[in-house]
């Protein structure tokens, strides 16, 4: 009794100890707890995600990806796979599990190494939110009460499927749904029992039991899950045979993008930093919804390589682009490292002559596959000598090539072409008449050679595409579309830029008094210049600046009237969005809506629209837009206020509903429609070609390639063609495209005649139509394919009558020398012309006005 009297009271003591040894650790350690109620609302570091605006992946940011995942979408055999490996008794303990402890223990005894740790799902949630990994005995104390306050506030199915998510897997994948994508580039419902075991063996070990690194090692922990999930009774032995057999199949798997569209990435990107902060931008889960159309961003961009390659292409042939042999050809396995070293870009990739023909050549690709390019792939390639002079046609393919060389091909979607990396740069926009949403933009031909982001950060002389503008302000003061121009040489030069600046026509010719309609039309220059004399300097800035362009960018001189202005090409699109439009300006944006990892709306656009309030109702006052104070910091249009959505999908339905915001109306809807008229003339022309009368506007190959009559649009050329533009719309679209080249100083340039050549080969020097035209008529003529033309109806205000095309007077004839014309009501001639009578409603302001005051 003695000695059971001894024993019972060392046992109560040292319980007393111990008990007194676990509360002098809590409190030791508690100033360092953390408040672990923080999990209830916990925030998964989650990459961010671009999106267009049907939900193709256009980039992902962020060091760490992760997919967060409710438990509900997980499978169960893979929960089950982490617990009968990493903790079975989860549902049973209440954090800590003394009898995986105690078994731990014993192992460790009995085979002195540590083959099974005692650590618990909710210890190792514990550790991965709240502690390091330094092993420590602080640490391990910290660890076991953090557990118990765990099991404390949340279910087990929470503590789940926070371990589920935040569990690193290794290849920076967190969480269980990145990880099946990174390793086999599935969703994680469509991962196989073996491949579930794989990803649930990797806790252990992420680097070393990696299955892209470390396969066999892989092999043998998967195969140890199994044999763990079959001992507990969560597979049947026919399911664990099965998985057995199965090899390891894993691979790198990137971010799956459904769209390249960097440029635009690269703007969300910056725009959700700048708002949000580095670190929360990267790992906040957001995901961006940008207003790109998907279907027709590839169209924008196939348009800009092509229309950048036939440029190109048309000025000659640089050479190759190195020579890996010249006497002994190298081996085939030296050929082929060499290629593999050099990226391929924009579907142009690396390729080593090995043989020429007569008409022909054989190529060797990265890829070790022998390819033929034939005559039609190497016909076009004359010697480049300068941008203005191309050397004469080749006629063998030896005049070209040589074995030894690498050399540039692609494959042109009918045969391979030898190909050369454009040196000439190009952007274009599109945007949406009625919102202003952005839904192509390409910044210019590769990202990975130039992140410069032409589009929005490119400021370049705006040419010929100025003139609409030009002619809306004066059919805002008094002129009509028929009235007379003087097209006469201008002898009185303009000295306000130092010199004697005397504009002339393009080409060198003048025709005498012209009606504005065909002056803008045929782009004439002097035409232009003596309609800025009419509506005065002051009076022309003030208009321009109406449709956006920013005024400190507009050059005090008559040079403006011919486009001397730098601007980008958005503005140069939102300009042109007015006439699409009936007269509005509407900011351009880029971000439909922002909403967090689960789905929930974080941001939501709410565009102003291009139409009127309702009339029943008095128009909300102007009122500070946040898009407009938000684009001051970065892009014009690039804010997104955190108002309620208007969604782009039905704003056509917007105009008059409960808080819809309107856009100003900049121009009257008759201006609209008059240079509307007129641009139609700039792809149409007029006359009547059966008579001898008829003719052609700048881009009359528009016409002949889109054959729709509702496209309108402008040709542009600077001086010594060193900007060609293209902008033009239908009721739906408007787009821009700019050719030019970054060095300022550097002239598009010329071509020669290839008399081997297609009867269309452009020849003569690049210009608006010629250069920048091809890739505008290229995107249209897909965009609107399948579309229904929309027939021009003129707005009330408006009247039609017969003119004579000569005098712009009435006329009762119905002949070639007449046709029906708008005007704002009220401003028709109201007389007629009569027989042999020469005089007309000419309009010149004289020499001798100083309309500059």
């Amino acid at each position: 009794m003695k000695w059971l009297k001894r024993i019972i009271i060392a046992l109560f003591s040292l319980a007393l100890l111990g008990i007194g040894a676990i509360a002098a650790a809590y409190f030791y350690v508690l100033p360092d707890l953390p408040d672990v109620a923080t999990l209830k609302s916990v925030k998964l570091q989650t990459p961010l995600r671009i999106y267009s605006h049907d939900g193709k992946l256009i980039s992902q940011f962020g060091e760490k990806r992760r997919i967060p995942l409710k438990l509900a979408d997980v499978p169960k055999p893979l929960l089950q796979a982490f617990i009968a490996t990493e903790d079975n008794r989860f549902y049973e303990h209440n954090g800590i599990d003394p009898i995986g402890v105690v078994r731990a223990a014993l192992v460790m005894l009995t085979t002195g190494e540590k083959k099974q740790g005692a650590s618990t799902i909710t210890m190792q949630v514990a550790r991965n939110f709240f502690l390091t990994r330094d092993k420590t005995i602080i640490r391990k104390v910290k660890e076991i009460f953090i557990s118990l306050h765990i099991e404390q506030l949340l279910t087990k199915d929470e503590i789940l499927e926070l371990y589920i998510n935040r569990i690193y897997l290794g290849q920076r994948a967190y969480g269980v749904g990145a990880a099946a994508q990174v390793y086999y580039g599935k969703e994680v419902q469509d991962l196989t029992l073996a491949e579930m075991a794989v990803i649930a063996g990797m806790p252990k070990a992420p680097s070393t039991m990696n299955p892209i690194t470390s396969p066999s090692r892989a092999l043998n922990r998967r195969n140890t899950v199994l044999m763990r999930m079959h001992e507990v009774g969560y597979i049947n032995q026919s399911e664990y045979q099965e998985a057995l057999q199965q090899p390891i199949t894993a691979k790198y798997h990137g971010a799956e993008l459904d769209l390249y569209s960097p440029y635009v990435a690269e703007m969300a990107r910056d725009y959700m930093v700048q708002k949000y902060g580095e670190e929360e931008a990267y790992t906040g889960g957001y995901n961006v919804y940008t207003t790109l159309d998907s279907g027709l961003q590839l169209l924008a961009q196939e348009a800009l390589r092509d229309n950048v390659y036939a440029y190109d292409e048309r000025h000659g042939y640089r050479g190759a682009a190195a020579v890996l042999w010249t006497d002994t050809q190298l081996p085939q396995e030296a050929i082929i490292s060499a290629l593999a070293k050099i990226a391929p870009i924009q579907g142009i990739y690396p390729a080593a002559v090995i043989a020429v023909g007569e008409q022909d050549a054989q190529v060797l690709n990265a890829a070790g596959e022998t390819q033929t390019l034939d005559w039609a792939g190497l016909r076009w390639a004359r010697p480049f000598i300068s941008d203005k002079r191309q050397g004469t046609p080749p006629k063998r393919a030896t005049d070209i090539l040589k074995v030894g060389e690498r050399i540039w091909v692609r494959d042109n979607g009918q045969y391979l072409q030898l190909s050369q990396l454009p040196q000439v740069a190009s952007a274009t926009v599109s945007l949406d008449p009625m919102t202003g949403a952005i839904r192509t933009l390409a910044g210019g031909y590769s990202f990975s050679q130039s992140q410069y982001n032409r589009v929005t950060q490119a400021k370049r002389q705006l040419g010929s595409n100025i003139k609409p503008f030009i002619y809306a302000a004066a059919l805002e003061k008094d002129y009509t579309l028929a009235t007379l121009i003087n097209n006469a040489p201008i002898n009185k030069p303009d000295t306000r830029q130092g010199t004697a600046w005397r504009p002339k026509n393009s080409p060198d010719i003048y025709g005498g008094p012209t009606r504005l309609k065909v002056g803008l039309a045929q782009s004439i220059n002097v035409m232009s210049v003596r309609t800025l004399r009419h509506v005065g300097l002051n009076a022309v800035i003030a208009e321009l600046t109406k449709f956006g362009f920013d005024p400190d960018d507009l050059p005090r001189n008559e040079s403006l009237a011919l486009g001397s202005a730098s601007v980008t090409p958005l503005q140069v699109a939102t300009a042109f969005n007015t006439f699409a439009n009936g007269g509005y300006l509407v900011e351009p944006y880029y971000i439909d809506r922002v909403e967090d990892a689960y789905g929930n709306p974080v941001e939501q656009a709410s565009p102003a629209l291009a139409c009127q309030p309702p009339a029943a109702t008095e128009a909300p006052e102007a009122e500070a837009d946040p898009f407009a104070q938000l684009a001051a910091e970065s892009l014009p249009g690039s804010g997104v206020p955190a108002t309620e959505p208007a969604s782009q999908d039905d704003t056509a339905a917007q105009c008059g509903a409960p808080g819809a915001r309107y856009a100003p109306q900049v121009i009257s809807e008759q201006t609209a429609f008059l240079i509307t008229s007129a641009l139609k003339s700039v792809i149409w022309g007029g006359g009547d070609w059966s008579k001898g009368t008829g003719w052609n506007g700048t881009a009359w190959r528009a016409a002949r390639l889109i054959k729709r009559h509702d496209i309108a649009g402008k040709t542009g050329t600077t001086n010594e063609s060193r900007d060609t533009w293209f902008s033009g719309f239908n009721p739906t679209l408007t787009s821009t495209f700019w050719v030019g080249f970054d060095d300022h100083g550097r002239e598009l340039g010329r071509v020669s005649w290839d008399p081997g050549a297609a009867k269309d080969q452009i020849s003569g020097a690049e210009a608006g139509a010629k250069t920048a035209g091809p890739g505008w008529n290229e995107f249209m003529l897909h965009a609107l394919d399948g579309t229904q033309e929309i027939a021009g109806i003129p707005p009330k205000g408006l009247v039609s009558v017969r003119i004579d095309l000569a005098t712009g007077k009435l006329s009762r004839k119905t002949d070639h020398t007449s046709e029906f014309e708008y005007f704002i009501s009220g401003t028709e001639p109201k007389e007629y012309i009569t027989e042999g009578q020469d005089d007309s409603n000419i309009f010149i302001a004289t020499p001798e006005e100083d309309l500059f005051q």
